[in-house]
């Protein structure tokens, strides 16, 4: 395994060793954890309750109208065909309490999948999404190899599911129709508190974003996943780009159009469906109850031509970078050679790579070697995911705390083998 290049250290692993991190997600939101305590029935409202056991395809059989309702898992045909709750209506009853600790108590007792769902969201209000793929039943594999294959199909779905919550998150960071490896540290970090439930078979899952700390991402897939499909809709009635071009203002990027590819490769469709935290209401500027988005491999080329062109279109930026040298290399002992550098101010990136001079790469190699850091300026280049950084110049060193010089100190000392070559030439 080899250690992500968002990771906060001051590594030096090098880099040809590392996934590229534009294809690859190195956090995942956190899988549903064991249930614990029952929500605390006066902390529970009814109608949320009963909001999120008709979302889980709960059935409501009737009850005393205005005082509380009867409902049964899906599939049951009859109140005495599995568990029944009895839910109040409201909290005005003096047993309105008694009815809803029964309830609860009753859910987790309940064989039912959802019924976990559902105690999960009264815990944490959560806004949910909720991806489908329809497989083929070819892709079962032959006989003995359906549990391998089911297994694969859900990766793929897994993964896919992770490539669309981080471009959600990096649209929240910015409106960019590529984002490469800028903005990725804090869209992994706002991914950390999403729960997630399983996918048996490869063909649905679900996770839950908690509404304090996820609800921007949800927000911004709602708008970005539907203003995909208009922009693939316009282009294969009319052959043109132009709707792809203005939908980078919802949210659209290279990211996104990477992650549908990958959730509708291998199937025969895919539908993502959104709904809102019942506790929270729904968000400004969006339907209360959203379409479910549906994309089909015949989406799949206008998807690829998109991507294609948001890499190609989106220019350098011009940058003046703070950064530790973690990487000296250069083919001899005198002329121009290749630095890699920590980024700590200057550009959401975690690391990028340049080419220097001989004198400003013997800069840089005196400051590490002094424990301090260096400021140049360049351009931050499209090409290689906004990694490298040419027209380098203006190349000084930076002074910086003791506490900072000691921590750099120590990252020399750790790994001064990779550094000899800054002084010997090999």
């Amino acid at each position: 395994m080899h250690r992500p290049m968002d990771e906060p250290a001051d590594s030096t692993i090098p880099s040809g060793t590392r996934p590229h991190p534009s294809e690859t997600v190195t956090h995942w939101p956190t899988a549903l954890p064991p249930l614990g305590d029952i929500p605390d029935p006066a902390r529970v409202d009814p109608a949320v309750l009963g909001a999120l056991l008709d979302r889980h395809g709960w059935h409501r059989r009737g009850g005393a109208a205005g005082r509380y309702s009867r409902w049964t898992p899906p599939g049951a045909a009859a109140p005495s065909g599995g568990t029944s709750l009895l839910v109040p209506d409201t909290t005005a009853f003096p047993d309105s309490e008694d009815l809803l600790g029964e309830a609860l108590t009753a859910l987790a007792r309940s064989a039912a999948p959802s019924a976990r769902d559902v105690l999960v969201s009264l815990a944490v209000p959560s806004d949910e999404i909720r991806w489908w793929r329809d497989v083929p039943d070819g892709a079962a594999g032959p006989a003995g190899a359906a549990g391998a294959a089911g297994w694969t199909a859900a990766e793929q779905l897994r993964a896919a599911a992770r490539q669309i919550l981080l471009a959600g998150a990096l649209a929240v960071r910015a409106r960019t129709g590529f984002h490469g490896a800028r903005h990725r540290r804090r869209a992994l970090a706002a991914l950390e508190g999403i729960l997630v439930g399983p996918a048996p078979g490869g063909r649905d899952l679900t996770a839950c974003l908690p509404v304090e700390t996820g609800r921007a991402v949800a927000v911004r897939l709602c708008h970005a996943l539907h203003a995909t499909r208009e922009a693939i809709d316009f282009q294969r009635a009319t052959g043109g780009m132009e709707a792809f071009d203005s939908a980078v203002e919802a949210g659209v990027s290279r990211e996104l159009t990477e992650a549908v590819i990958a959730l509708v490769r291998g199937s025969e469709g895919t539908r993502i469906s959104l709904a809102w935290a019942p506790a929270a209401g729904t968000p400004e500027g969006c339907p209360a109850r959203p379409e479910p988005v549906e994309f089909s491999p015949g989406d799949l080329p206008a998807l690829r031509r998109a991507g294609a062109r948001y890499q190609q279109d989106e220019p350098a930026v011009a940058v003046r970078i703070t950064g530790a040298v973690v990487r000296l290399r250069r083919s001899g002992p005198r002329g121009a050679g290749i630095v890699r550098l920590r980024v700590l101010a200057g550009a959401e990136v975690p690391h990028v790579r340049l080419e220097l001079d001989e004198e400003a790469y013997r800069i840089a190699g005196h400051a590490h070697l002094v424990g301090l850091p260096i400021r140049v300026e360049g351009r931050l280049e499209s090409r290689g995911g906004f990694r490298r950084l040419t027209r380098a110049s203006q190349v000084v060193p930076v002074q910086v705390d003791e506490a900072e010089r000691d921590r750099l100190m120590k990252s020399l000392q750790e790994n001064v083998d990779y550094f000899e070559e800054a002084c010997t030439g090999e």
